[in-house]
């Protein structure tokens, strides 16, 4: 047998294993493209736009502060997992953000469609103030830097009496109108907390696609550069200090727009609101979820929101059960419950396709 006969008769006998291969890279494709098309988050938003209607009060509650709490969550992980600074005191811009738009709509009865940017636009300001000094360090020191002007702001919230109450803060903050709801079909029997859970949802689906669009675009790849290899980037021509301030403008800025839902979402604001250790339990939940995915601090925020609900109502050790249950999460999945979930989803891919 000649070679060419015998190139003919191998190229036959392949054939039809080239065939078959070619066949399930075209499924793989093809599936791969149906699951792309799917908007997953839109579904999310959805389903969660369904929990006044679906669920009871209490679990309108539950989603509210899940909601907020991603979106204070994703503010930090701006930080956090895209420009690689650790910040420990992250609170006090949600706490400005609270006691901004608090004053604002208690004491001088300004509208909230005026007074939720304004607790933006006030913790951003704060935030470059305060980042201009911070950005200089590095590291724990950065860290600890933050963490000194968070408790200037709480000392600041528990002596001024005149202004933020002092000790016993500020009750009662009014909820914004939404009357204009009731025009709406199927909203008229809505409770005034169920509408403002909507309107939540609604603000901070906006706020989280402006976040995303940030991250996703050249400023952010530079934010990524900058976490990667801050050396690399200055010699690049990248003026470090000035995108990492920009960095914590914008997350302080957003960190500010959670805090401004959560003081109406819990009828007041309080000194607590900016102490120290809640921005431990805001890392915990950006670290939880995940700091390497958009959409771990929202997971995040959710299991850790919906943990402590469910172990408080079982036990009065609940913080012995929930430091547990976070160590078996965060030794179970190191990439964070998100990173977890794609690295069991892409073995799973592997094995369909094998």
């Amino acid at each position: 047998m000649g070679p060419i006969r015998a190139a003919a008769v191998t190229v036959a006998a392949t054939a039809p294993e080239l065939r078959r291969r070619t066949t399930a890279a075209a499924t793989v494709r093809r599936r791969r493209a149906v699951s792309d098309r799917i908007p997953w988050v839109a579904i999310v938003f959805l389903v969660m736009a369904t929990v006044p209607w679906l669920g009871t009060r209490y679990d309108t509650f539950l989603a509210s502060q899940i909601v907020i709490d991603a979106l204070f969550a994703v503010s930090l992980n701006l930080l956090l997992g895209t420009t690689g600074l650790v910040s420990f005191g992250h609170i006090a811009y949600f706490g400005i953000g609270a006691y901004v738009c608090g004053i604002l709509m208690k004491t001088y009865g300004v509208p909230f469609s005026v007074a939720f940017p304004a607790a933006g636009l006030g913790a951003a300001l704060f935030a470059l103030i305060s980042g201009y000094f911070c950005v200089r360090l590095i590291k724990l020191y950065f860290a600890m830097l933050t963490l000194a002007f968070s408790q200037i702001v709480w000392a600041i919230a528990y002596k001024w009496n005149a202004v933020t109450g002092g000790d016993q803060g500020l009750p009662e903050i009014p909820y914004p109108n939404l009357d204009w709801m009731s025009a709406i079909p199927g909203f008229g029997d809505l409770s005034i907390g169920a509408r403002f859970y909507l309107l939540t949802l609604a603000l901070v689906a906006v706020a989280l696609a402006i976040v995303h669009r940030i991250v996703r675009s050249p400023f952010g790849r530079v934010l990524t550069t900058i976490r990667d290899n801050p050396e690399r980037a200055a010699f690049l021509g990248i003026n470090v200090r000035l995108y990492q301030l920009a960095a914590f403008v914008i997350a302080g800025g957003f960190a500010g727009l959670a805090g401004a839902l959560y003081g109406i979402f819990s009828r007041g604001v309080f000194a607590d609101y900016v102490f120290w250790s809640k921005s431990a339990e805001i890392l915990i939940m950006t670290i939880l979820g995940g700091i390497g995915y958009f959409w771990g601090p929202p997971v995040g925020a959710a299991v850790l929101v919906w943990l402590n609900q469910v172990i408080t109502d079982y036990t009065q050790y609940w913080s012995f059960v929930l430091g547990a249950v976070l160590l078996v999460l965060l030794f179970g999945f190191p990439g964070g419950i998100v990173g977890g979930l794609d690295l069991l989803w892409r073995r799973l891919k592997r094995l369909l396709n094998a």
